[in-house]
């Protein structure tokens, strides 16, 4: 059974850093893109960040570029998002979300697998 676990969120001030992780777990996740999503209230989810494979490229929402960076452990199995320079339009429940066929990044309809979610609150 595939599953995505996220972790790390939390209540910060802006300008503060936090680190998501996401634990996936049911099968080998090496050849899979991984991403970051996430939904702030009253919007729809948005494209955040995405690692097309472990070791491949990665690509990033013009709103966090330069601020946030990705990353996945060796096996591709566990992902980061280190999130520096927050800002209060930050704030949102983010998701980790897996694709088996890598491709159009930003779409989450091209995603198949999903976390449950974790609040990242930034306050001002």
């Amino acid at each position: 059974q595939v599953q995505l676990v996220e972790s790390g969120g939390g209540l910060v001030q802006a300008g503060g850093s936090l680190r998501l992780s996401c634990a996936a777990s049911g099968r080998t996740f090496s050849g899979y893109a991984m991403g970051w999503f996430r939904q702030a209230p009253g919007k729809e989810r948005e494209f955040v960040a995405v690692s097309m494979m472990s070791g491949g490229s990665t690509y990033y929402a013009d709103s966090v570029k330069g601020r946030f960076t990705i990353s996945r452990d060796n096996a591709g199995n566990t992902m980061y998002l280190q999130m520096n320079s927050l800002k209060s339009e930050d704030t949102a429940v983010y998701y980790c979300a897996a694709d088996r066929r890598p491709g159009t990044y930003y779409l989450e309809a091209r995603y198949d697998y999903w976390g449950q979610g974790t609040q990242v609150t930034v306050s001002s």
